[in-house]
């Protein structure tokens, strides 16, 4: 998704993807405070591997990122969608198929708010998750959209988690749907332009696992 995303959008920038599929696991089990040693860790790597920048796609652990002290600029995928909802209204709708992201997300949109009055409400698509792992992206995409047809009195919906990007073409809601990799790739540009001239501007993405 975000290789295809780069290609389209950003030619010439060069990613690198960090996959550590235990993060999510025990940040749903422990909190996502539990994996900060880890995710500093991964952010070190990410830095000593050359990364101009970090982008953090897994929404559990997004903040946790963020506040991890590093050598380079480290933004979470899904701030630039908060701020987009905030701006369409203060009836938002979060919707997740991890239940340990709605808090974080949550909490991303009440920052972004930045005091303003905002009716925040959420939308657990319980049963969505069991198919991504089962290898049925379709399913999985077309549970989320259907979950999202169902919200009608609100100004944005949120997609809280980057693998739920497709349903956004799906849905027939009159809502806006907002996913987090486009903007949040896009939002990263200026971040990492603005630390050091690189002959080949480098990202790193940092992923729980593929899918949050």
């Amino acid at each position: 998704m975000f290789d295809a995303l780069r290609d389209e959008g950003h030619p010439g920038l060069e990613l690198t993807h960090l996959v550590a599929g235990e993060l999510l696991a025990r940040a749903r089990a422990e909190g996502p405070e539990a994996v900060a040693g880890e995710v500093r860790a991964a952010l070190d790597r990410a830095v000593a591997a050359g990364a101009g920048a970090v982008l953090c796609t897994c929404s559990t652990i997004g903040a946790v990122a963020e506040a991890a002290i590093a050598d380079v600029p480290v933004l979470r995928v899904d701030r630039p969608m908060a701020a987009a909802a905030v701006a369409a209204g203060p009836r938002i709708v979060v919707v997740a198929t991890v239940e340990s992201t709605l808090e974080p997300t949550v909490a991303l949109v009440e920052e972004e708010a930045a005091g303003r009055p905002v009716d925040l409400r959420t939308l657990l698509v319980a049963d969505a998750w069991a198919r991504f792992e089962a290898g049925d992206t379709v399913g999985y995409v077309r549970a989320v959209a259907e979950a999202a047809d169902t919200v009608a009195d609100a100004d944005a919906i949120v997609l809280a988690q980057a693998s739920m990007a497709p349903a956004q073409h799906l849905t027939t809601t009159t809502v806006p749907v907002l996913s987090s990799p486009r903007p949040g790739l896009a939002a990263g540009r200026p971040r990492r332009a603005r630390v050091r001239a690189r002959p080949r501007p480098t990202w790193a993405r940092v992923v729980a696992r593929q899918g949050d």
